[in-house]
């Protein structure tokens, strides 16, 4: 058992404190991972708010790369030393979906069987199964993907979750590809990661769309061709005009309301793709003419994790940042310590980074 600091929601909506955690020697499986990096994701804030569920107190954080500082028995992917970054999905192998072969949509992920406690012995509920927050975390063995040591942490770190979820998104599950007419609504964290990743796949014309003038500059530095203002401008019709009238062939939700999801459905040209990424909430309904669904054909998706596998896509993102082929370093908007989570939270709410990132 190891005593560390780390950061916990207490109840919905209060404010996160920096407390005594305890991390347990690991077990059969799983894994110690001494934290690097851990992004400060909207996800983390949803957890704080009680979006998620009512399983207080939640040690917050998942966007975690560092290395791993000791393993339980039958642990055979990874050894003490290895620098890795880690994920949400650790796949069971043994699921429907993964008998299939396509592990992507396992149904079954793994995560560690002991809990991290407070000091008075209560167990905390880790985010997304991880708990990146802390100075040590236990995971599964199963979420930690190896990559390159020479990859700066606070930068591949990102791949654990929203950058991730963006690029495939854009790659995995929209397909987007050269020639592509890409269109992306949203232009936070996984929105321009939706338009880093069409960008490397060779889209043609990338269409981002937002109502800060900030977030649509950031856009531009990730690859978008154009911009819409939907403060200033209706959304389906400016994307129309920059398609020849025709609309996108692919359209990526990254905010996840009824209004931008059917303007992403009326945007895309007919028998195009729409590909929901933004997360909803539960009270949240969609009403759609039958009949449009039917006569505009193509496909209507959602992307869970953008549709990743771990093992598969995270050494190779991190290579190609590596190689400048992929600029995962702009995401990065500053770098704070494990004290400043709270007031991160703020600055995102504001819109004024992409992504804080505590480091150790």
């Amino acid at each position: 058992m190891t005593a560390v600091r780390g950061v916990v929601a207490t109840g919905r909506g209060k404010p996160v404190e920096v407390t005594t955690i305890h991390v347990p020697d690991p077990g059969p499986g799983e894994v110690v991972v001494r934290v690097q990096a851990c992004g400060v994701c909207h996800t983390d804030l949803h957890y704080r708010e009680g979006g998620i569920n009512d399983e207080f107190p939640f040690l917050l954080g998942h966007e975690v790369a560092g290395v791993v500082d000791s393993v339980g028995d039958g642990v055979g992917n990874v050894a003490p030393g290895d620098f890795v970054v880690l994920n949400w999905r650790a796949v069971c192998g043994v699921c429907r979906a993964c008998r299939r072969g396509r592990p992507q949509y396992c149904f079954d992920t793994h995560n560690a069987a002991q809990s991290m406690t407070l000091d008075d012995g209560t167990p905390l509920s880790p985010a997304l199964g991880i708990g990146g927050f802390a100075e040590r975390t236990l995971v599964h063995s199963g979420q930690c993907t190896k990559v390159d040591p020479a990859a700066r942490p606070a930068v591949v770190g990102l791949l654990g979750c929203g950058v991730m979820a963006g690029i495939g998104a854009a790659v995995n599950t929209g397909g987007a590809g050269p020639g592509d007419s890409v269109a992306v609504i949203g232009c936070g964290g996984v929105g321009n990661g939706a338009i880093a990743g069409a960008d490397m796949a060779g889209a043609r014309r990338i269409i981002a769309v937002d109502k800060d003038p900030a977030k649509l500059e950031w856009a531009r530095e990730f690859g978008a061709t154009h911009t819409v203002n939907a403060a200033e401008a209706d959304t389906v019709e400016a994307i129309r005009e920059l398609t020849g009238g025709n609309g996108a062939d692919l359209v990526v939700d990254a905010v996840g309301v009824p209004q931008t999801y059917t303007q992403a459905f009326y945007a895309r040209d007919l028998a195009g793709t729409v590909v929901l990424v933004g997360v909803p909430s539960p009270d949240m309904r969609l009403e759609l003419p039958l009949l449009d669904v039917f006569a505009r054909g193509g496909s209507l998706k959602s992307s869970w994790y953008g549709d990743c596998l771990p093992e598969r896509d995270f050494p190779m993102l991190a290579e190609l940042y590596q190689q400048g082929r992929l600029p995962l370093e702009k995401f990065v908007t500053e770098e704070i310590a494990l004290d400043d989570v709270e007031a991160a939270f703020e600055k995102m709410h504001r819109g004024e980074v992409l992504r804080s990132v505590v480091t150790f």
